[in-house]
């Protein structure tokens, strides 16, 4: 099973979007609210490597970036291999 992590703030166009995509292929995800906990932002800038703006998205710990780096992924025909690994 895929382990599919999402970092967001609850007003960000582009969080909607990139988890939109994931629920369209019928990935489930955990998603962390950082505007909500915003204790996790350390977290995610570490985890991203000083990725500061959201979405920060991660498949299998694998960080593939945000919103658009998702979307290039899909376009590429590599996203589905990567949910699939």
């Amino acid at each position: 099973m895929n382990k599919v992590e999402i970092y967001t703030k609850g007003y960000c166009p582009y969080c909607h979007r990139a988890k939109a995509l994931l629920e369209q292929k019928g990935v489930s995800y955990e998603e962390y609210p950082i505007d909500q906990q915003p204790e996790l932002r350390d977290t995610m800038i570490d985890r991203a490597n000083g990725g500061y703006t959201v979405p920060q998205i991660f498949i299998n710990d694998l960080h593939i970036g945000g919103c658009d780096d998702m979307f290039a992924l899909e376009s590429q025909k590599k996203l589905d291999t990567l949910l699939s690994a």
